[in-house]
């Protein structure tokens, strides 16, 4: 198997699931409750909190744990709307998760005002046009760090200065869980940022959102108080501490790991671009995110050459995990301006540090006997 579709979710490390299990069969205890290994628990989740948190430049309070990236998303829009009076601005790009995109649009279809940023030919945000939509009643504004199917960077720190600069009371949330351990960081300029464990190779069902220390925001879930009241439910201990044992596996010779899958993304690019009537959507290989590759195969569908590819155990998808099951054009596509037969014809390839140079080849190799061998029958 070469398994190319990690944008929509990663294989488990086995240090992760390990841990998880541990947590599960061992130390199982729910760590609201009083007895000793109990809050020998609440410690140990405290402690990877703040571990979570160091990678922020933040202090463990900052970080709330979710369900994922979804939750996350969610509870920065409603925690922040939440708290707000009367009318006001919302702004998100136009080519953000649904997890996003979706609020900000029935927002907008219950009669709010709401603005989307375009973008570039490269799929990064017009940062230019993001600030002329801003005002200041702006609430709220959204944008991901990284494309999830193009891979394409957003500026982040050009558009928090944006923010500051023409809405100073607006909050600034950015849903990095396509950057989150994908990129170099340690600190992210924003009040809200949204990570999903099971995207770098923690447990399904675990993630965060980081919140500013000042920051308004009301929390999400309602119940036992949990996460200082912020978001209530029973601790997920196994996703927490698997998620953890994950955060380490990248914390180790990250720059190392980041220039693999970079190495390998140029590796099959180079390769498939030897195939006639190939194009890249979005940046160029080498400066976009370094796990995420976007490819259109004129003359064919994506999906066809998708299910092609399965029969020999090549893993590739044609958009957002999310998305799979829609049907009709591609928003984010349509969004570059891609469409008709290129927007028909694209994949997308996404990798991680478990990927080798050898798969790069062998799936190259594939994937050009079947481009090849579809588009023959399609011409007759």
């Amino acid at each position: 198997m070469i398994y190319l579709d990690n944008s929509a979710t990663t294989a488990t490390l086995p240090q992760a699931a390990e841990t998880a299990r541990k947590y599960m069969c061992e130390d199982f205890f729910n760590p609201s409750s009083g007895y000793a290994p109990a809050v020998q628990v609440e410690r140990e989740v405290n402690d990877a909190r703040g571990r979570l948190a160091a990678r922020f430049g933040a202090s463990a309070n900052e970080i709330v744990y979710t369900s994922g990236g979804t939750e996350s998303n969610n509870m920065a829009f409603s925690g922040v709307l939440r708290g707000q009076r009367g009318p006001v601005h919302l702004v998100c790009g136009a080519v953000e998760h649904p997890s996003v995109y979706e609020l900000f649009r029935q927002r907008q279809l219950a009669g709010a005002a709401v603005s989307y940023a375009g973008v570039n030919a490269d799929g990064s945000v017009n940062v230019a046009q993001l600030a002329s939509l801003l005002r200041p009643d702006t609430a709220l504004v959204s944008v991901m760090h990284v494309n999830n199917e193009t891979g394409a960077i957003n500026d982040i720190a050009a558009i928090a200065r944006a923010v500051k600069s023409r809405a100073p009371r607006a909050i600034f949330h950015v849903d990095g869980v396509q950057a989150f351990c994908k990129l170099p960081f340690s600190s992210v300029p924003c009040d809200l940022y949204s990570i999903s464990g099971h995207k770098f190779h923690a447990p399904k069902g675990i993630g965060a959102l980081y919140i500013r220390a000042g920051t308004r925001f009301l929390g999400g879930q309602i119940g036992g108080g949990q996460e200082r009241g912020l978001r209530s439910g029973t601790t997920n201990v196994p996703g927490v501490m698997g998620m953890d044992a994950a955060l380490a596996y990248y914390a180790d010779k990250q720059n190392e790991k980041i220039a693999h899958v970079r190495a390998c993304k140029l590796r099959l690019c180079n390769n498939l671009l030897t195939i006639p009537e190939v194009m890249i959507n979005g940046p160029e290989p080498s400066v976009g995110a370094p796990h995420v590759l976007n490819l259109s195969f004129l003359g064919m569908r994506g999906e066809v050459l998708l299910h092609a590819l399965e029969q020999y155990g090549v893993y590739v998808s044609t958009g957002s995990a999310c998305s799979a099951h829609k049907k009709g054009k591609n928003r984010i596509l349509e969004s570059m301006g891609i469409r008709g037969i290129r927007q028909e014809g694209a994949v997308r390839f996404s990798l991680c540090p478990l990927n080798t140079i050898s798969q790069m080849d062998e799936a190259a190799q594939i994937i050009k006997d079947q481009v090849l061998k579809l588009r023959q029958f399609k011409r007759r």
